[in-house]
């Protein structure tokens, strides 16, 4: 089981369990703070916090690991999810309210999101509510807004599933950037709307 190479910071922390089960869903989770992705990844070191996440994204976008995709993180409040999930912790852009995130660290999101999918096997991902999505929430299995408003309103608008799907149809990583490989020069959005319409007829835009 690989990881991301993504990750620019890497703190694993020993609050985890062996993973048992193949990885089927990504649950999405805000910090209730604004961190960078290492004061989040160190913050789940203490043996005491009892918690952790396998990847912690940053107010500036950067993105931590704190435990392997291979081992169960404890994030979710449910040994049936994390066993399942690849678990992102994701820094707020400000304390409260809809508890914003940046959108540095919305883009990461997505790219790990991505990232996660293509070496995982997992086609695409939908958000329904529920705990049959492939896309989860930490309030489906406690009594938490995690992860606030402004995220749980990207998945239930389809704003983020529709951009992970586009993006794994396509094949890219990001939305220009495949394997480190900046694409724009010789990646036409026009163009390959047009000559695949039946992008737009599924409801997906470049």
């Amino acid at each position: 089981m690989s990881e991301s190479n993504l990750v620019t910071y890497r703190n694993l922390t020993k609050n985890y369990s062996r993973r048992t089960a193949p990885i089927s869903k990504i649950t999405i989770h805000h910090a209730a703070g604004v961190g960078t992705a290492q004061s989040i990844v160190d913050s789940f070191i203490p043996a005491s916090r009892k918690a952790s996440a396998n990847y912690c994204i940053g107010n500036d976008g950067k993105i931590g690991q704190s435990v392997l995709e291979s081992n169960r993180a404890w994030t979710s409040s449910s040994f049936w999810n994390d066993n399942q999930a690849i678990t992102i912790e994701v820094s707020n852009s400000q304390r409260g309210g809809d508890w914003p995130i940046s959108d540095a660290a919305y883009k990461s999101l997505i790219d790990l999101c991505v990232d996660i999918c293509q070496r995982n096997g997992i086609k695409t991902v939908n958000y329904t509510g529920t705990k049959s999505g492939v896309l989860t929430e930490h309030r489906l299995y406690c009594a938490t807004q995690c992860p606030g408003p402004y995220i749980h309103n990207l998945l239930v608008n389809g704003t983020i599933p529709t951009t992970i799907n586009t993006r794994l149809l396509t094949g890219a990583l990001t939305d220009r950037i495949y394997e480190g490989v900046d694409m724009s020069p010789v990646f036409n959005a026009t163009y390959y709307s047009g000559r695949y319409p039946d992008l737009a007829a599924a409801g997906l835009h470049s």
